[in-house]
């Protein structure tokens, strides 16, 4: 591993990408971010005073062009976390409602994108003998998903295969494959919407299922992901570490 690790985090629109890389950076990591090109990336890269290189994730071309522009200003990625994904601004339907358009647009987020980044990167980490791979999955990886959304729950799912699958056959080069899933975290507007949408009686059901009475915070997300990318975490991989309160 390099004396300063690079590292590239994706999704960071969203809350929790964001405090990931805000952490990683404190960590002493050289932290890179990417998501979707616009104004919101470039506020966000100013904020958090960290590069930025944008791309669509769901789209192999773009991520192979991405790769190559960050090896190129920046060097090998050894640590990558896959932040990216979330519902795509969607609701949830019943099953016959169900768009095929709208159910491929979240598997490209979700799990797409982890994909071609992960072949994108894997090559020097293997070369090394070294790299973390972090993806961001959900408790909706686990069960069914508070939102309602097939495809969401089905690309969680599938993520949390991917994690597994990559950490086999990964780990004899070094190289840890994790997954973290976060449970019910105010980051983003699609959140505070569902939120919202309980109503003071469901907020407080769902806050009675949490052993710890309170929703979470990007902060402990990013606690896990740091926790995950040291190398501490060298002998932990292939595991989906649920940092949710406590689900009863």
């Amino acid at each position: 591993m390099m004396s300063v690790p690079i590292a590239l985090v994706t999704g960071v629109i969203g809350g929790i990408g964001s405090a990931i890389a805000s952490r990683l950076s404190k960590d002493g990591m050289k932290v890179i971010i990417t998501d979707l090109p616009g104004k919101t990336l470039q506020k966000i890269s100013s904020d958090l005073g960290l590069p930025s290189i944008s791309s669509d994730l769901g789209n192999s071309n773009s991520v192979k062009e991405l790769h190559t522009n960050l090896v190129r200003e920046y060097g090998d990625v050894d640590v990558l976390v896959n932040a990216a994904g979330g519902v795509c601004n969607q609701k949830g339907t019943s099953l016959e409602k169900i768009i095929p358009s709208d159910w491929e647009d979240i598997f490209k987020a979700n799990l797409n994108s982890a994909l071609f980044l992960s072949q994108s990167v894997v090559p020097s980490m293997k070369k090394k003998g070294w790299g973390r791979i972090v993806t961001i999955s959900s408790g909706a990886g686990l069960r069914p998903s508070l939102t309602g959304i097939h495809a969401y729950t089905a690309a969680k799912h599938s993520l949390v295969g991917l994690t597994k699958q990559l950490s086999l056959e990964l780990g004899r080069f070094g190289i840890t494959v994790n997954s973290v899933a976060p449970g019910f975290i105010l980051s983003n507007p699609s959140t505070l919407s569902q939120w919202e949408a309980y109503g003071a009686k469901g907020q407080k059901q769902l806050i009675e299922k949490i052993h710890m009475r309170r929703l979470g915070k990007p902060e402990d997300i990013a606690s896990a992901v740091s926790f995950l990318s040291s190398e501490e975490a060298d002998w932990i991989t292939g595991q989906i570490l649920s940092v949710d309160g406590g689900i009863s």
